[in-house]
């Protein structure tokens, strides 16, 4: 798990240099009022995961006080493969699609310079994390295989099926 609090670190660095807010001591990049959070873990539970992502809370520290925000996207960050369910939670749900991104780095942690992704959101943050682990780390990202297709014959038609 440091390793991936090293590269959350580093990238909120990177984006104060580009002038974007970000905090010492939360996980959090803001841009144009709206919220970013990257949000790292081994696991979590689908019913967790389905509570944490309805809140979309965040937590900003100002001075000696703290607020809450609405986070306008989430970024979640696997030490570990995520579940086939909760990716297929996301995958399924355009909704939850255009906030919600995924980035299993178990491979990285495996020694590889491998991450796997599903971000179908349009967030110029995490378009930016995904080049500063390609740019500045070497880690090839790659996108999240989880589905694999196979085809179904529907009334007379072969359509593609996620299995």
């Amino acid at each position: 798990m440091s390793k991936i609090w090293e590269i959350v670190d580093n990238f909120k660095r990177f984006c104060r240099m580009r002038g974007w807010r970000t905090s010492e001591s939360e996980d959090w990049v803001e841009l144009n009022d709206d919220y970013h959070n990257f949000l790292w873990t081994r696991s979590v539970t689908p019913s967790s995961f389905k509570v944490i992502i309805s809140n979309r809370k965040c937590v900003v520290r100002e001075g000696l006080s703290y607020s809450v925000v609405e986070a306008s996207r989430l970024a979640w960050l696997f030490s570990e493969v995520p579940s086939k369910d909760l990716v297929r939670t996301v995958f399924e749900n355009p909704e939850l699609s255009r906030r919600i991104a995924i980035f299993d780095f178990s491979p990285l942690l495996e020694g590889r310079s491998l991450c796997f992704k599903l971000n179908n959101t349009d967030s110029p943050v995490f378009r930016e994390f995904e080049a500063f682990l390609q740019s500045e780390l070497k880690v090839k990202v790659e996108p999240l295989q989880f589905f694999s297709i196979s085809k179904i014959k529907v009334s007379g038609n072969i359509l593609p099926e996620l299995a």
